[in-house]
C-alpha cells in the first residue's frame, strides 16, 4: 500500500530513527523467519545481557544479522563482566574474531568510574564503534538531571557514536520509575541540550515507545525493542495506531 500521507521515515543505513532490538536467545531458525520479513525495520541487534558468551551458533547469528545489514553487538552486562575480571583485551579480540564492530560501554550493574569509561572509549573507538550507556539497573540509584547531562555529553565527546539511556528490558529503572512511569521531566531536559539523534532511549514496551514517538517524533531512536514488536513499533512510528494517530505536523517531517 502506498497512498496515505504518513510521517516521513528515515530508511536504508539510518543514522537516526533507529530501532534497536534485544535478542534474548532467539533460535536461528526463528530468527531467520523474522528477519526475512521484518529486517527493513531493524537497525541494531543487542544480544541481551551476557548471553552472547553462551549462545549456541553465535557466529551464525552474527552473520545472519550482518547479512541483513543489521549491526549486532553484545549487551553491556558482558562488557562489565569482562571489566570486573580484567578481561577487556580478550573480550575485544573475541569481538574481532566474530566480526562484531560495535561495543557497548556501560556501568549498569557495577560501578565503573566515569573517568575510566571515558579512557576506555578513547582506546576502543580506534577499532570499534562505541555505544555508551548511562544510568543504573538499580532503581534505588538516582542520578540528578545535571549528572545525566554531564555523563552523556562527556561520553559523546570521548567518541561514542550514541548514548543509551538505561531502562532495562522491564522498563523499571533509569529513565523509568519502579512502576514503569517515564520520568518525563528528565527526558525533556535531556533533549534540550543533547542532540536526540544521538540518544537511544530504551523503550521495551509499546506504552514506552508511544511516549517517545509522541514526545520526540517518528524518527526517535528506540532500544530494547522485542523482536516480535518491531512491526507494531513501525506502525506506531507511521501514525497507524490510535495513540500516535494525530502526530503534529512538525512531527511528520524529518528533523533537521
Amino acid at each position: 500500500m502506498d497512498f496515505l500521507k504518513l510521517p516521513q521515515r528515515t530508511t536504508g543505513d539510518r543514522t537516526f530513527g533507529l530501532t534497536s532490538i534485544i535478542d534474548f536467545g532467539t533460535p536461528i531458525g526463528e530468527l531467520t523467519n523474522i528477519l526475512e520479513d521484518y529486517h527493513p525495520f531493524i537497525d541494531i541487534a543487542k544480544i541481551g545481557i551476557g548471553s552472547a558468551y553462551i549462545t549456541p551458533n553465535l557466529q551464525k547469528k552474527i552473520d545472519l544479522y550482518k547479512a541483513y545489514n543489521i549491526k549486532p553487538y553484545c549487551g553491556g552486562t558482558l562488557f562489565e563482566k569482562c571489566y570486573s575480571q580484567n578481561k577487556i583485551p580478550e573480550f575485544l579480540q573475541c569481538l574481532r574474531n566474530l566480526g562484531i564492530q560495535w561495543v557497548e560501554v556501560s556501568n549498569g550493574t557495577i560501578e565503573i568510574p566515569l573517568v575510566q569509561r571515558l579512557d576506555l572509549i578513547q582506546k576502543i573507538k580506534k577499532d570499534f564503534n562505541v555505544i555508551a550507556e548511562v544510568g543504573s539497573k538499580d532503581g534505588d540509584k538516582e542520578l540528578s538531571i545535571s549528572q545525566w547531562k554531564k555523563e552523556m555529553q562527556l561520553l559523546l565527546e570521548a567518541g561514542s557514536e550514541y548514548v543509551i539511556t538505561e531502562g532495562r528490558d522491564s522498563g523499571s529503572a533509569g529513565i523509568y520509575s519502579s512502576n514503569g512511569a517515564v520520568k518525563s521531566n528528565l527526558i525533556r531536559e535531556l533533549i534540550k541540550d543533547i542532540d536526540h539523534k544521538r540518544i537511544i532511549f530504551e523503550a521495551p514496551t509499546p506504552k514506552h515507545q508511544m511516549y517517545f514517538i509522541n514526545e520526540i517524533g517518528a524518527n526517535v531512536n528506540l532500544g530494547n525493542v522485542k523482536l516480535n514488536d518491531v512491526l507494531v513499533l513501525e506502525a506506531q512510528r507511521c501514525g497507524l495506531r490510535s495513540e500516535t494517530f494525530f502526530l503534529e505536523d512538525s512531527e511528520w517531517k524529518l528533523p533537521l
